[in-house]
Formats: structure tokens, sequence, C-alpha cells
């Protein structure tokens, strides 16, 4: 009886037990569920707050977006990380370095700030990749932290290119861009994985994981192929279509990075693909892609500009200058803005050849923006040497002044010297002399170097009316002595006018051209540049006649049998976007005859 007595005692202290700790259990297990409420409630807060700001940025009220977010920056890694883009983009616009250090600075805060909320790992573990973790043992917010860490690793890299000048910048920028590119992949794998359960801020995340593996992969396909090779080889790739994909996918969400996806596009089609390539962007996206967001900030300085910028790379140049001129109306906060509509304007009224114009905004770039002084003072000096001596009084400056001023400018960014002021100083040598050479045509030569025959070309009045200036300057160098520069002149101009004949139909007449300075190719002393680029030119011809073999080989003879000129990197961007297209015409079955 005692046994018995004894064992249904401790039978009942085991069930008071067992009630016990599975209420303990209920209790944790509700616990846990309000802890992941609770973040899941505070992300979409932060990320509610962060689109405000964002809207308040995009109606131009600048510094009101900066307030609202800064107070948040040390305890949200949104916020941390979406103040930290502003200012990169602040310092994109102006390369100043006070900027670009400040930005380097703030986005290294964000980057500690999204640290806190990555999930905790043992050494060990840190060298797991996060895909070979279970996708389910990440929060939600562990999660974005890991996308909001890699974007802050992918824009640290880029202000690491414009900030130091020595090689070891260069080296932790790629260490920094291969850990984002890694990161990317990762997550990319996670969305992917059936183990992962979408939260209540999935369209976020995901539209974060679009926007950094299509910048990944649109950026890597630009590059020349030799570039592009080295970096396979340690382990990237990049794939354009994806890309464009992956960005399309992104920016057509109501997400967080839905505007940067649509930034990057605007970008590509309107910019990218003509300084880097042959004019391939597609102006039609661009325009369905800027509508919705001029549509709800008709003032927003960032969608007037690319409005503008639109209309120019269609030739409309009339339309572009009132919207480069409405931008700069628009708001007077951020200057940077009106410093890009200045050297959009400077160009428009380049291809209208309404030189004084341009040289005015040419001077308020030379007095306002620091990017390039040696740039925007060569373009100055361009402009007076295209005026009669009584046009250039009213200016009170002297082009050959100017140029011989020019040395004394050059600046380094990230140790080394922008290609284009190397360009524009190398031009301006022949001005050292006592009695200096004039060069024949430098707007139109620097027009050719970003690639605005590519603009003109799609109006005849345009285009020939620069055939007119070319066909004037070709007479003046007929007349002209012989000297050591006459040939490199004459094979420039024979450039631009086969470029002009082209765009207005008269194919053979501008193959002659180019063929014209690869038989001068030993003769000239100075301008090795320009025979590469002939044969660029002259396979791109080729190609849009339908000859796309030998399209092919004139583009594989510029890119392998010549180096060490000027502007050589942007020559090859070209090129391998051109052997790109042919690539793509040929899978497409467009075959090659």
């Amino acid at each position: 009886m005692s046994f018995l007595s004894s064992w249904k005692r401790s039978l009942k202290g085991n069930e008071g037990k067992t009630r016990s700790s599975s209420c303990r259990e209920i209790q944790d297990r509700h616990e846990d569920q309000e802890d992941h409420r609770s973040q899941r409630s505070d992300l979409r807060m932060e990320l509610d707050d962060c689109m405000a700001a964002l809207d308040l940025f995009l109606s131009n009220k600048f510094a009101e977006a900066l307030d609202h977010l800064q107070s948040k920056t040390k305890d949200s890694m949104y916020h941390a990380l979406t103040y930290a883009t502003i200012l990169e983009m602040q310092a994109m616009m102006t390369f100043d370095p006070h900027d670009i250090l400040a930005a380097g600075n703030t986005m290294k805060d964000a980057q500690a700030v999204c640290q806190r909320f990555r999930k905790k790992s043992t050494m060990a573990g840190s060298f797991n990749s996060l895909i070979n973790r279970q996708a389910g043992e990440l929060t939600e917010e562990e999660i974005h932290a890991e996308v909001c860490y890699a974007e802050c690793l992918l824009q640290r890299a880029a202000l690491t290119f414009l900030q130091d000048e020595n090689m070891i910048s260069f080296i932790r920028g790629g260490i920094k861009v291969r850990s984002s590119y890694q990161t990317y992949k990762e997550l990319h794998n996670i969305v992917q994985s059936a183990q992962y359960t979408q939260g209540d801020s999935h369209s976020h995340f995901e539209g974060g994981v679009k926007l950094g593996v299509g910048a990944f992969n649109l950026t890597l396909s630009l590059l020349p192929t030799r570039i592009l090779r080295l970096l396979e080889f340690v382990g990237f790739s990049g794939n354009k279509e994806y890309g464009l994909q992956q960005l399309q996918e992104g920016a057509s969400t109501q997400s967080f990075r839905a505007f940067l996806c649509t930034m990057l596009l605007l970008c590509y089609h309107t910019f990218m693909s003509f300084v880097l390539g042959t004019g391939e962007g597609d102006v039609g996206d661009a325009e369905a892609l800027l509508q919705p967001y001029l549509k709800r900030y008709p003032k927003g300085a960032i969608f007037l500009f690319f409005a503008g910028r639109i209309e120019e790379i269609k030739g409309n140049l009339d339309a572009a200058i009132a919207r480069f001129e409405e931008c700069c109306e628009a708001q007077q906060h951020w200057k940077q803005f009106h410093h890009m509509c200045y050297w959009e304007l400077m160009w428009c009224f380049t291809y209208k050849r309404q030189w004084k114009m341009a040289y005015f905004y040419a001077d308020l770039l030379c007095k306002e923006n620091s990017w390039s002084k040696a740039t925007y003072a060569y373009m100055k000096a361009a402009y007076l040497s295209m005026l009669t001596e009584e046009d250039c009084k009213p200016f009170g400056e002297d082009e050959v002044e100017i140029f011989r001023q020019m040395p004394g400018m050059k600046q380094k960014i990230a140790g080394k010297s922008l290609p284009t002021e190397k360009f524009a100083i190398r031009k301006a040598r022949r001005y050292l002399s006592p009695n200096p050479l004039p060069l024949p045509v430098p707007p139109l030569e620097m027009m050719y170097i970003w690639n605005g025959y590519a603009v003109i070309g799609k109006h005849r009045d345009l285009t020939e009316g620069m055939l007119d200036t070319l066909n004037q300057a070709q007479r003046t160098l007929e007349r002209a002595p012989v000297t050591e520069h006459t040939v490199d002149d004459q094979c420039l101009v024979s450039l631009l006018k086969g470029l002009c004949l082209k765009h207005l139909g008269c194919h053979e007449e501008a193959e002659q051209y180019f063929n014209l300075i690869h038989i001068n190719e030993t003769l000239i002393r100075y301008d090795h540049y320009l025979v590469p680029n002939a044969l660029l030119e002259h396979g791109l011809l080729c190609m849009e006649l339908g000859r796309k073999e030998e399209g092919v080989k004139y583009l594989e003879t510029a890119k392998h049998n010549y180096k060490n000129y000027s502007m050589e990197s942007r020559t090859h961007f070209r090129i391998q976007a051109a052997l790109h297209n042919a690539k793509s015409a040929v899978e497409n079955g467009d075959s090659v005859p």
C-alpha cells in the first residue's frame, strides 16, 4: 500500500512538472513569435519611413529628406543605408574630395549598423556560405541585413576608387566588390531555395537582390574582353541580358529599391550605352520607365534631367534644352543637378553649332564644378577657336592662353588622371610653342570622344551642318603649308566626315574616308588613336550593311593590333559592345554571310 501511495504521489508530481514545463515551452514559443512579430513590425516601419524620406528626396526636398533620416541612422540599417546613399549620389555628382570622404565615412558607418543585425556565427561558421546554412535559420531582419550589408560594400567600393591616390585603394575596392558579389549570388540562391519562406517585407528584400545581381551582370558584361577574362578567372561573370532583366523586374515593383533599379536602367539606356557603347540603349524602354515617375514628380530634378537626356539622344535638341532649363529652375538647393544640365546644354548647343552658347555653359562649369577643370577649360578654348576674332572680343578671353594654362590644371582621382583630361591636355600641347598651329576642329573632335555623332545622325539637318563645318576645315588644311601635324589633322577630319557621310546614307564615300586613315597609318605622328577608331567605325558600317563577317574582322583588328593610344579603354568598351551585338545577331538567327 505504501508503495502504491508513493507511486501515485510521484506520478502526480511528475504531471505537475510536465504541465509546468509545457507551459514554459508554450510561453517561450509565444515570446519568440512576439519577438518575430516585433521585428517584422519594426522592419515594416523602417521601410515605410525610408520610403517617405525617398519621396521627399524625389520631390527636391533634399535637406528635409536627410533630416528625416539622420536621427535613426545609428539604430536602423535602412535609415543608415538610405542616408549614406543620398550622400554618395551627391559625391558622385561633384567629385569633390571632401564630399567623397564624407560619403565614404557615412557608408562605412552604415555598414557597421548593418553588421549588428546580421546573424551571429562562429569563426568556423563564418567560412560557410549563406546558402549552406538553412534558409530558415535566418530571421527576416537578418536576411535584410545581408542584402543591406552587400549594398554598403558595393557602394563603398565605388567610392574607394575615387578617394585615394594609391593602388592599395584599388585592391581594397576589389576585395569589397568580390565580397559584395558573392553575397548577392548567395542571396539570389536563397530566394530560389525551397527552404526559403517569404516574410512580410519580402518584396523589398527581393528588390535588393535584383538590384545587386542586375547591377553586377550588366556592369561586368560591358567590360572589355581582356578585363572580363581576368575577372572570370577569380570568379566573376556577367550576362547583359540577364542583368537588364533583373533590373527591369526590380524596377516594376513597388519595393524600396525600385527607384534605384530604374535609375540604373535609365543610366544604361541614356548614358552608358553611348559613352561606353555604340548607342544600343533602348530609348523606348527609357521613356516607359521614366513616365510614371515624371507623372508623380513633375518637377523632380532627377526626372527632368533624364527627360532632357532622352530628348537629346532622340535628336530633339530644342525640347532637350527646354527640359534641362526646367530642371535648373525646379530647385536651387543642389547645384550638382545644375552642373549636370550645364554639361548636356553645352553639347546640345555644340550639336547646333552655336559656339557662343556652348562656350557660356563650359565657362559656367569651369567656374562652379570641380570634376575636371582642364576638360572644361579645353572646351572653352575649343569653342573660342571656332569664332572669328570679332566674336571673341566680348568674352575677354584668348583660346591660346587658355590652352597654355591647361597643364597646370591636371588632377588625379584614385591615383590616375581622367582619360578625357589627359586627352585634352595632350591636344593642347601644340599651343605651347611660340607660334602655335591651331587645332582644326577641337569641339567636333571631343564630340566624337563622347559619341555625339550618334546623336546628330538622327537629324539630317544637324549632320549636314556639321559636314559643312568639316568641309570648311578641310579646305583650310589644304591651303595651309605642310607641317608635322598636317597628316594627323587631315586624318581627323576624314574620320569625322566619314561618320557624317555614314549617317547621311553615303556609305561608299564614308568607307573611302575610313580607308584613307588606315592607308596613312605610318604617317600619323601624334593622333594614333585615329587608326583603331577608324577601323571600329568601318566595322560598324559593314555590320550595318549586312557584311557582318567583314565588320567583325575590322573590329578584331582594332582590338588586337593597337595599344597605348589616347582613350584606349573607351575604344575597347565600344569594340566590346559592337562584338556583343554581332554575336547576339547570330544567336537570334541573323546569320553572318
